[in-house]
């Protein structure tokens, strides 16, 4: 019987202290610090941060935008690419190893998981372990706590786009709507098997970045490397050993790498696709090589350049700044000033007319020719405001309905508005007009173009 698909071997990584791991737990606690914390923070009388879908109304801190600024999600995503070819370019998968969703709730998940069953080799034990009474306790605890962070996750993804004060009592009267509760369930239930059961799995073979990262990568992208010339041949021998005694290199082939490796690689076999760049390795070498009064860096972060030609770390860095990095970091910057500019100089309110397709025109009672038009005017500021409206371009054009009109914060409202011209003032046909609309006290104004029907 031939099998198609290899069956994949559970990975136990074993638990590692060093610099690395001091980043990587500092960007845990500040990815997390964000993700719990903001949805809660306030801003004036709402929810700091909130996409409110059903009103069409996305709030971040003071900054109130509408479906029709799509245009900064478009520059927001094309930031996020930019970003992320530029970093690869200099840093190769450190996203992937430090701060990638993934990755940030797999060290959490793993770590709940050596607090309750014990290191990498009290693990093993374990799960090899007939059924007891202690797995069961174990395994069940370990579970539970999975699961009750993973439903307080979900809560909190679904707190950025229902207020999440309401929704905590909602959810605590179990008053919450099918849909949120669908999407609590479903994003915890992502979370509990991504972290908790997937874990390299979704890096290696469900993730795109893996696959698309050597196309960005070059010779001076900064990896995780291994200095064969200096490891090999590798061997066993005893602490303090001069390495020219036993003609052995200064790898001793202890597997400590492999064993604290999330995915489950051995990096002395050169740059893998399945390489996150999380430094484990680094951390548990260096930490061999102390022991073995050896010098530090065996395996360590550098390029393939640097590793070659026996480069400094001053020369590493100076190479960083190479053309295609200087291209990348030009639009990056190009683009994100424009965006702010952008932010700085939108009109805090929109307009859209609309012509009423009932009645194209009509003759009025004292003999002028009448046009009706719909706005919508919606405010994106946190005050209340008034809004004074005219029309131009057309001779003696005038609006006969309320010319002041008053929208609340941050809401939008419909307003039908009836332009008038001396019926016989101009030929029949489409004619072109603008409607300016001002926010009264300010210099704010916005115009929009629409037509004027005059029949035959």
């Amino acid at each position: 019987m031939v099998s198609l698909y290899a069956a994949a071997k559970k990975i136990y990584p074993r638990s590692v202290q060093g610099v690395y791991a001091k980043w990587r737990w500092f960007f845990v606690a500040l990815t997390q610090l964000v993700f719990y914390g903001l949805p809660w923070l306030e801003w004036g009388t709402r929810q700091a941060v909130l996409f409110d879908l059903a009103s069409r109304r996305f709030y971040i801190f003071g900054l109130v935008l509408y479906p029709q600024d799509f245009i900064y999600l478009t520059g927001l995503l094309v930031i996020s690419a930019l970003s992320l070819f530029l970093f690869t370019a200099v840093a190769g998968r450190l996203w992937c190893g430090f701060a990638c969703p993934q990755t940030v709730y797999s060290e959490i998940f793993l770590w709940i998981e050596r607090k309750i069953e014990g290191d990498r080799s009290a693990r093993i034990r374990l799960d090899g372990a007939d059924f007891s009474l202690e797995k069961l306790v174990k395994k069940w605890y370990k579970h539970l706590i999975w699961i009750v962070l993973s439903i307080w996750t979900g809560f909190t993804f679904v707190g950025y786009f229902t207020p999440i004060r309401d929704l905590a009592m909602e959810f605590f009267t179990t008053h919450m709507s099918s849909w949120e509760l669908f999407w609590v369930f479903f994003y915890a239930f992502a979370t509990y098997g991504n972290a908790g059961f997937m874990r390299e799995q979704v890096c290696k073979y469900m993730c795109p970045y893996a696959r698309f990262q050597s196309a960005m990568f070059d010779h001076d992208t900064l990896i995780v490397t291994y200095d064969s010339a200096r490891g090999e041949p590798r061997g066993s021998r005893a602490r303090h050993v001069e390495l020219t005694q036993p003609q052995l290199g200064a790898c001793i082939d202890c597997t400590l790498c492999v064993q604290v490796c999330p995915t489950g690689i051995d990096i002395r076999d050169g740059l893998q696709y399945e390489c996150i760049s999380c430094g484990a390795c680094a951390d548990v070498c260096d930490s061999v090589m102390d022991k073995m009064g050896f010098e530090r860096g065996l395996v360590r972060f550098a390029t393939q350049n640097a590793l070659g030609q026996k480069w400094s770390s001053k020369q590493i860095w100076q190479r960083m700044l190479r053309p295609r990095v200087q291209i990348y970091a030009l639009f990056l910057v190009g683009l994100i000033a424009f965006v702010l500019v952008s932010l700085s100089l939108r009109t805090p309110f929109k307009v859209d007319v609309v012509r009423d397709r009932s009645t194209l025109s009509r003759i009025t009672e004292v003999g002028t020719l009448e046009n009706v038009y719909r706005l919508q005017i919606m405010n994106a500021s946190e005050r209340a405001q008034t809004y004074h409206l005219s029309v131009r371009g057309l001779p003696n054009i005038r609006i006969e309905t309320e010319t002041d009109v008053k929208v609340d914060a941050a809401q939008a409202r419909w307003v039908v508005l009836r332009a008038d011209i001396p019926y016989g003032s101009v030929e029949a046909g489409s004619h072109k007009i603008q409607f300016e609309i001002q926010a009264v006290g300010t210099d704010d104004l916005v115009v929009e173009k629409s037509v004027f029907i005059v029949p035959r």
